[in-house]
């Protein structure tokens, strides 16, 4: 055989490998078409926490779904908390973090950190990542246009109500701007700080807040980002994940449930008892999750369903 002929066989092995390649990724771009139409226009809010923040490569990962959503033609709303970075400034100030409940307690001086670390620091960087991908986000806090309007939230211990300091607890959400917004092509960025008619400023739980703005905004989706695969069925005697359930039956399981998974599964039932149709749980350490449950038959995570009428409540 010729050099030439020895070439060319070589040239048509790979032309035919890429040509399989090519159709791979044309194949897997046609089964997320019937995705494509169900959710284009619609509003996807997206609780954004956990290792998916701290991970460059993760966080790389969530600015390229959340743009590749809004190309797509969805309406992506982040709602961010941070916690790691919260603690981190707190022990740099010299103030001691405590937590009561389950809660931190938010002294004055404390509340000052929290607010300028969610709103000075981790929303911006959020922006800023995502508009290397695309100039569409927009970082606002719970405060701006009184989006999240709370009250002082009390934590409970044995069964007596403890005041935590600037904790609250959402009463209203106001999305008059966060829609002017979304309708401006925008993709709008919120730090979990809230407003009080006292004229307070309360630090609110970021699934709370996300559930919240789900709701108000009548979002199609909720997904909650975690560190974890999903709500398991037997933890810790069994890491199987529950793919879906409906409102009633993870009521009955709250009880039960892991301090940690307690306020992202209150927060995917509070969404879908909104009226809210899907609340996802998803695992924010595997790449490109969003997209996974959004455009795939498979999806990842657990998902959370109104429970059908008629059912008992509980």
């Amino acid at each position: 055989m010729s050099g030439a002929e020895s070439m060319s066989l070589v040239s048509g092995a790979r032309m035919r490998k890429n040509r399989a390649g090519v159709m791979s990724k044309a194949e897997t771009l046609i089964k997320a078409l019937p995705w494509l139409e169900r959710f284009h226009g619609t509003t996807v809010v997206i609780k954004y926490g956990g290792h998916a923040m701290t991970d460059e490569e993760l966080r790389h990962s969530f600015a390229e779904d959340v743009v590749f959503l809004r190309y797509a033609g969805l309406k992506p709303v982040i709602v961010h908390g941070g916690g790691p970075q919260i603690n981190a400034a707190l022990t740099k100030a010299g103030i001691e973090s405590t937590f009561t409940a389950g809660l931190r307690v938010t002294t004055p001086e404390a509340m000052e950190v929290v607010r300028m670390v969610l709103v000075g620091q981790v929303g911006r960087d959020v922006v800023g990542l995502i508009n290397r991908h695309g100039a569409f986000a927009v970082g606002m806090s719970g405060e701006d246009a009184n989006l999240f309007v709370a009250e002082r939230k009390h934590a409970i211990v044995d069964g007596e109500p403890v005041d935590i300091g600037q904790v609250g607890e959402i009463v209203e959400v106001q999305v008059g701007a966060v829609k002017a917004l979304l309708d401006d092509g925008r993709i709008p960025v919120v730090s979990s700080v809230a407003r009080g008619d006292d004229g307070e400023v309360y630090n609110v739980n970021a699934d709370t807040a996300a559930a919240a703005l789900a709701v108000a905004l009548d979002a199609t989706k909720l997904v909650v980002l975690t560190d974890v695969e999903g709500l398991y069925a037997d933890w810790p005697d069994s890491d199987d994940v529950i793919d879906s359930l409906t409102t009633d039956e993870l009521a009955a399981l709250l009880p039960g449930l892991s301090a940690g998974m307690v306020p992202k599964m209150e927060a995917c039932l509070h969404a879908v008892r909104g009226g809210v149709p899907q609340a996802h749980v998803l695992d924010g350490r595997v790449l490109h999750s969003l997209l996974l449950e959004i455009f795939t038959d498979e999806g990842i995570g657990t998902m959370v369903l109104p429970s059908p009428p008629g059912a008992p409540v509980s």
